[in-house]
């Protein structure tokens, strides 16, 4: 099966179909497969590592892009202003517990 398949598989559902555990285990060791139907994309399968690391950096690059907004809004505090915040917030909790 490796022979056919490029360092992106793409292949059509019914051949998926006929071949799923043969596919699900390049899926493991390869990487993400393109499904077609009727010669167009129609989905793409990723492993549960590779979901799991994409939702990851979407989470963290929506992270940076809220925190570049905040700072070109103006909406900072200092350095001091931090520490203040982040210890009455560790008393809180410690309080809290």
């Amino acid at each position: 099966m490796h022979d056919q398949l490029s360092a992106q598989a793409i292949i059509s559902v019914s051949d998926f179909k006929a071949r799923t555990s043969e596919y699900l285990q390049y899926l493991r060791e390869q990487g993400p497969i393109v499904l077609t139907q009727n010669g167009k994309s129609a989905g793409v399968l990723l492993s549960p590592q590779a979901h799991d690391q994409l939702h990851l950096q979407i989470r963290e690059l929506s992270s940076i892009a809220q925190g570049l907004a905040d700072g070109n809004a103006g909406r900072t505090i200092s350095t001091d202003e931090l520490r203040q915040h982040l210890a009455e917030r560790l008393n809180r909790t410690r309080n809290a517990g």
